[in-house]
């Protein structure tokens, strides 16, 4: 009973003291920012153009509403019950589980040196388009020559981590929030008219063959069923799952940092909706943006690359070819990317430096340099990745990789789902999930879902993220 008495006088007090969003709104467009990054950019249009366009655009929906809902709503409770980072909210939940929080620290420190590399590489293209010379960024060998070299590659992951830094340290709410209210509306403006743009334009191809950006509209929310079997409906249902890790900033630590942010008597389950909302509206508008155009100026063929091979290679070669107005909406589409990866990347540094205050006292400014210096020796590594230290490996998926892919591998493959599997078992059979549904209803805010959160917390999202994380291991 004294146990139980101290830990409530500890959390009043860290709740007094720990800095917080100004409000509801600060809080979804932080999370939802962090949402929209590079994964919603590069990955889902192509998953959308390759598993079926229509077909995988509903099994998308479906596991968002189901599957990321209940992970992403047990981790923003839990940083909002906790009042604490992902490196010290498991344990305070259960003591035993302080391995999990190190996991799930372990993640973001993963990902913040090469996001911050591939954010460079997004300065690099903006700055390019911006003065004018995207005709050139659009030529064969271009990111490859970028990439190799020793210097540039290391000088502009260095301003984009610099950019990220300065938002952190501004704090939560004069930092991280203030961004988030400036930014996440430029990125929807953009992102919107955009996507307008691409539907609107028409090429015709030496053959004659004239494409219309509405055809392309049709390749990504048509249902292809051609050759649907069981195995390729379960292939596309493992990529749409293991989107939403990329998505949703799940199993990352940064909706349990952000969730701790937020205010008691916000309303958390309305705030999980919205988020859903605007992370996936972005997703289709990325889709709309992207797939149109890509196969207006290059066919079905086009549509074929994703992640950096989509956004460094085909995309400035679709710039190239419409003309004089490619400068000009290149830049802008860079802009857009770029404010993409900083809203994420501010978060991921966001999940490390609560951890680094949280566990060891540090202040803030401390902690985001301590971690900035991290960020970028690592950063370094993967920078000489692509010249003095190359070297190649193949992963248990088959894939061949150098140290960014390993780093990702690991990371997004391996750790988050074993992440997401231990905060299922945590919340469903140790803690139960009641606690974490009076987390969201205790200031008599309705649940509809909570039905569906029991039986997907507990039984459903277990099983689904082991079959992920053993296709991963190449087991199936």
């Amino acid at each position: 009973m004294t146990e139980g008495m101290n830990n409530s006088t500890e959390n009043a007090n860290e709740t007094k003291s720990r800095n917080s969003f100004t409000g509801s709104i600060g809080f979804v467009l932080a999370a939802a920012g962090s949402a929209v990054g590079l994964g919603n950019i590069w990955r889902f249009p192509y998953l959308a153009a390759r598993d079926g366009g229509g077909l995988f655009l509903v099994i998308y929906l479906v596991l968002a509403l189901t599957f990321g809902f209940t992970l992403l709503t047990s981790e923003v409770a839990i940083g909002r019950m906790t009042k604490q980072s992902p490196l010290t909210a498991y344990n305070r939940l259960s003591k035993g589980f302080k391995p999990l929080g190190i996991m799930a620290c372990i993640v973001p420190m993963m990902i913040m040196p090469y996001y911050c590399v591939i954010g460079g590489w997004v300065v690099k293209y903006f700055l390019a388009f911006l003065t004018g010379s995207g005709t050139a960024a659009a030529e064969d060998g271009y990111f490859g020559g970028f990439i190799t070299d020793t210097s540039t590659p290391v000088a502009m992951t260095i301003v984009f981590l610099l950019l990220t830094m300065v938002v952190v340290l501004g704090g939560v709410d004069k930092g991280i929030e203030r961004f988030s209210k400036v930014v996440m509306p430029l990125l929807v403006i953009l992102i919107v008219a955009i996507s307008i743009f691409a539907l609107t334009i028409s090429y015709t191809d030496e053959a004659g063959t004239v494409r219309t950006g509405l055809e392309g509209l049709k390749v990504m929310v048509v249902p292809d069923l051609s050759g649907l079997t069981v195995r390729s409906f379960f292939s596309t249902l493992m990529d749409a799952m293991g989107q939403l890790f990329y998505s949703l900033s799940i199993a990352m630590g940064i909706m349990v940092a952000y969730g701790s942010y937020m205010r008691d008597e916000d309303n958390l389950s309305r705030s999980i909706g919205q988020i859903e909302v605007f992370d996936t509206g972005i997703a289709f508008l990325a889709g709309v943006m992207i797939i149109p155009a890509v196969y207006v100026f290059m066919g079905r063929e086009g549509m074929e690359a994703s992640g950096p091979g989509l956004m460094f290679v085909s995309l400035p070669k679709v710039f190239a070819r419409m003309g004089t107005i490619g400068n000009f909406i290149g830049a802008l589409f860079f802009a857009l990317v770029l404010f993409a990866a900083l809203t994420s990347s501010v978060s991921i540094l966001e999940a490390i430096v609560s951890s680094f205050m949280d566990q060891f006292k540090m202040k803030r400014v401390s902690a985001t340099m301590t971690e900035g210096v991290i960020a970028l020796i690592f950063g370094l590594l993967v920078c000489f990745g692509y010249n003095k230290l190359y070297f190649e490996v193949e992963l248990p998926n088959g894939a061949i990789a150098q140290i960014l892919d390993i780093m990702d591998y690991v990371s997004n493959n391996l750790l988050m789902p074993i992440v997401a599997i231990l905060t299922c078992l945590l919340i469903g059979w140790i803690i139960g999930p009641d606690k974490i549904i009076g987390e969201i209803t205790k200031n008599g805010e309705s649940f509809r879902r909570r039905g569906l959160y029991k039986v997907m917390v507990r039984f459903v999202a277990p099983v689904m993220l082991v079959v992920l994380l053993l296709k991963a291991i190449g087991i199936i």
